[in-house]
């Protein structure tokens, strides 16, 4: 039986009027219109990071935002409905890599107006990936359309960020591919590799 671990989300204690306030420090990065995208890409995680984003918006359409990113992918779908909401609110969305953006991550990564990579951070792209497959000869060739064109899809938001044609990009997505984040510069998958926050 495996533990399942949550990490206490850290506290800033202020001074104001009141006395000493308690202030969640997620709280404090979203007024100072920071959100992150940190663990496995999930309808829990999409919910949040698309009502953080659509709210930042309405709250000034012209301020950017900026998203932070440590994640190991997932959910295709999930992963596409947030790209969608970055590509239809009206302020530019800062992406920067911290540790390794990989899967849907690094598409979302792509995907940002001006996209920055710490040092020591990576990126990995590749084909989505099917999941537990099984019944008969049909639902099976359903999966396999239904894969097909999730390829095609992510393939042509990935060449539309980087300058490379579909057919580059599905070339170099076969298989899992890592780019240190001087290489993601280079294969446009970045803008610059920064050394301050």
């Amino acid at each position: 039986m495996s533990k399942l671990y949550t990490y206490p989300t850290p506290h800033i204690i202020r001074e104001s009027s009141r006395g000493l306030e308690l202030i969640d420090i997620c709280d404090e990065m979203l007024a100072n219109r920071e959100v992150e995208c940190v663990g496995v890409i999930d309808d829990d995680m999409t919910y949040s990071l698309c009502q953080q984003l659509r709210y930042l918006s309405k709250d000034d359409p012209r301020e950017r935002i900026t998203m932070y990113f440590n994640s190991p992918g997932g959910e295709v779908q999930s992963g596409l409905a947030i790209y969608d909401v970055m590509q239809a609110i009206p302020c530019p969305v800062r992406t920067v890599c911290l540790g390794m953006a990989a899967s849907m991550a690094a598409l979302l990564f792509v995907a940002g107006d001006e996209r920055e990579m710490l040092p020591h951070a990576s990126l990995m792209i590749h084909d989505p990936l099917i999941g537990n497959a099984g019944g008969s000869a049909l639902e099976l060739k359903t999966i396999a359309d239904n894969l097909l064109r999730t390829r095609q899809i992510t393939a042509e938001v990935l060449s539309r960020h980087t300058g490379h044609s579909v057919e580059e990009v599905l070339a170099v997505t076969k298989h899992d591919t890592y780019f240190e984040a001087s290489e993601a510069v280079a294969w446009g998958l970045a803008d610059r590799v920064i050394d301050q926050l």
